[in-house]
C-alpha cells in the first residue's frame, strides 16, 4: 500500500469505465465469470458497491442486504456509472477517509477502501470477459489489492464474497499477480464466454 487509495481508485476507474461504457445493451443477459450474475445483474451489483462505499468512506452505515437497483433500466446508466465512480474517488480522497474504522465489521478504513478497489478492477474484468472486450488493470493497483485480499480471502469465502480459490497450473508459480488475484477470488483467469 504505497500510493494513496484515491489515486489507485482514480487509476482503476480510468481503466474500468471504458469497459462499462462499451457494453452494448444486447449483451446485458450474457453470462459472466462471476457465476451468479449475468451482465445486467453484475452492473447493478457494481453500481451498488460504488455508491455504498462512498458512504463507508464517510464512516456512515450501509445496507448491503438491500436488493441492487437494475441500473441498466435507466437511459443514462453509463453516465451514472461515471458520475458515481468519480464520487467514489472523491469520497476516499477526503481527509480522514482512510483513518479509523469503517463498516459494521469494524475493519480498518484503509482495508475497506481496498475492498472497493478490488471490486472495481475484478468486476471490470468480469464484464470485459463477458462482453468480448480487452481489459488490463494497472499493476500497482493489482499489487495493492493482492496484499489485502490474501488476508481477507478466508473471511471472504465464509461470507460468500469469494468463491473457492481456483487452482492455477503448476501451483501458480508462473502466474502473474493479476492471475493470482483472479484465482484467489475464485475466478478462472482463462475464462471465456460460452459460445
Amino acid at each position: 500500500m504505497t500510493k494513496p487509495l484515491s489515486e489507485l481508485l482514480r487509476t482503476a476507474s480510468e481503466r474500468s469505465l471504458p469497459v462499462v461504457r462499451a457494453i452494448p445493451d444486447e449483451r446485458l443477459a450474457d453470462p459472466t465469470p462471476c457465476g451468479e450474475y449475468d451482465v445486467r445483474a453484475l452492473l447493478g451489483h457494481l453500481y451498488q458497491v460504488v455508491v455504498n462505499f462512498q458512504m463507508l468512506a464517510a464512516k456512515k452505515d450501509v445496507d448491503f442486504s438491500a436488493e441492487a437497483e437494475d441500473v441498466c433500466g435507466r437511459a443514462d446508466w453509463r453516465d451514472s456509472f461515471a458520475v458515481e465512480t468519480a464520487a467514489l474517488v472523491d469520497a476516499w480522497a477526503a481527509p480522514g477517509a482512510e483513518e479509523g474504522t469503517a463498516g459494521a465489521m469494524g475493519l480498518p478504513a484503509a482495508v475497506v477502501g481496498r475492498m472497493v478497489l478490488g471490486d472495481l478492477v475484478i468486476h471490470a474484468w468480469d464484464l470485459a470477459r463477458a462482453t468480448g472486450q480487452e481489459y488490463a488493470p494497472d499493476s500497482a493497483v493489482v499489487d495493492d489489492v493482492l496484499v489485502v485480499f490474501r488476508e481477507l480471502a478466508p473471511t471472504g469465502r465464509t461470507m460468500g464474497a469469494f468463491g473457492p480459490e481456483h487452482p492455477l497450473p503448476d501451483t501458480g508459480a508462473g502466474a502473474s499477480p493479476w492471475e493470482r488475484l483472479l484465482a484467489l477470488t475464485g475466478r478462472d483467469p482463462a475464462w471465456t464466454r460460452p459460445e
